[in-house]
């Protein structure tokens, strides 16, 4: 039996980049972690040790910081886009590079002074293939844009309830028809265009949307499941947002458990709460347009009628 390589890549990961902007008194500032990864025609590197066709990891980190001084850093869709491009159109060997970038979100506290956000950070993909055009998975040929967020924490005091669930012998939770419904948003969203017109401002106008219909979907839903709630944040979003053909959410739910005040006389109607961070259920799920996607689209009051809730 021929014993072959199998599917392989390399690159830069997690290269860190801080740009600022000082054409004026007030200064903007990105910050940003770029990871590169190039795959092609890398099969005698690996059987052989020949190099010929290897771009160092270290030019491609390289690369990052020259295209930041030559280009600028606007939205982080654009940015990936520009770098992605480069690596297949000048390096022979590859035919599809994948960069990664999260930003991480500062708040300006005034012309040149600023502060770290939260735990929330802006995320994209980009996807470039040597034969170009659009790609439905970012796999094949073409091309694809998938953004995102990472560490949205939200969380309902009420309106979300856990019952009729399914008990076995190892069974200890107690139903709730009320609890407080917490947890830190990862999601990811495809673009139905790589090229779309208005360039950075459509990629700023897309995320804020997208972002505020998940916030949304969250604020509005009354949860009788957090897969419920995921079904609803992502189909809001394809309501709302004509440009996403699909969405990917993870919901870990970050549980707060009643503390038993009893022992000291006291009562407890669901005002103290112990925040746990582990174990945590972890809900992940897809929503997409693709008509053949079991489910259906939630009631206006957030319920959903059939699918995955």
């Amino acid at each position: 039996m021929a014993i072959v390589l199998g599917a392989n890549q390399y690159g830069k990961a997690e290269v860190r980049l801080v740009r600022v902007r000082r054409d004026g008194p007030r200064h903007e500032l990105r910050d940003l972690t770029v990871s590169v990864a190039l795959a092609g025609d890398l099969a005698e590197v690996h059987s052989s040790g020949d190099n010929a066709h290897v771009l160092p990891t270290d030019s491609q980190k390289n690369t990052v910081y020259a295209f930041a001084r030559e280009h600028g850093v606007g939205q982080v869709e654009e940015f990936g886009l520009l770098l992605a491009r480069h690596f297949v159109r000048t390096v022979p060997a590859i035919t599809r590079a994948r960069v990664t970038l999260t930003e991480h979100g500062w708040q300006r506290l005034g012309p040149h002074s600023f502060q770290r956000d939260g735990t929330e950070s802006r995320v994209a993909t980009v996807t470039v293939d040597a034969a170009g055009g659009v790609d439905a998975d970012g796999d094949g040929t073409g091309s694809s844009v998938e953004s995102g967020l990472t560490g949205l924490v939200l969380l309902n005091s009420t309106d979300s309830e856990f019952r009729g669930y399914l008990k076995d012998q190892y069974t200890t939770l107690p139903e709730t028809d009320d609890r407080i419904l917490a947890t830190a948003v990862e999601a990811y969203w495809r673009h139905g265009e790589v090229e779309p017109a208005g360039g950075g401002k459509y990629w700023a106008e897309s995320y804020a949307g997208v972002r505020a219909a998940l916030v949304g979907a969250f604020v509005d839903t009354y949860s009788r499941s957090l897969q419920q709630t995921l079904y609803a944040m992502g189909h809001r979003v394809l309501v709302e947002r004509p440009e996403i053909t699909q969405v990917r959410l993870a919901l870990p739910n970050r549980h707060h458990l009643l503390v038993d005040l009893s022992p000291f006389g006291l009562d407890n109607p669901g005002e103290v709460f112990v925040a746990t961070d582990r174990p945590y259920g972890l809900i992940e799920g897809t929503v997409t347009r693709e008509p053949d996607v079991a489910g259906t689209a939630p009631d206006d009051d957030g319920a959903t009628t059939g699918g995955i809730g």
